[in-house]
């Protein structure tokens, strides 16, 4: 069983090889896309909730700069209907993951 941000870093991942592979006709990550996927695990990989973190778009801190966060929303409206066919689990696990309550700060001290 992988934690909640292996989860998220894979489910990204896929995300944006999805997009890429189908809008910039791609078998492997252009340039663009491998920039973001890399901008996207280090902000995982900072993450202050770590295990406990909430959905993206749920998250009381948003850590992506304003362009990468208008990039990855786009690859997420793109790619997010084609999860449920090409990595099922994933996609269920991102819905559920959507109702997790983003923990407070000063909850986990």
């Amino acid at each position: 069983m992988k934690n909640r941000l292996e989860r998220e870093r894979e489910t990204v991942k896929n995300m944006i090889s999805i997009y890429c592979r189908l809008n910039h006709k791609s078998s492997s990550l252009c340039n663009e896309c491998q920039e973001l996927m890399y901008y996207a695990d280090a902000r995982l990989a900072n993450c202050p909730y770590e295990s406990d973190k909430p959905a993206c778009n749920q998250c009381p801190i948003h850590c992506y700069r304003q362009i990468e966060r208008e990039k990855i929303k786009v690859v997420m409206r793109f790619s997010g209907p084609k999860m449920i066919f090409r990595h099922p689990y994933l996609a269920i696990m991102h819905l559920i993951d959507r109702k997790h309550e983003p923990v407070k700060q000063s909850e986990k001290e």
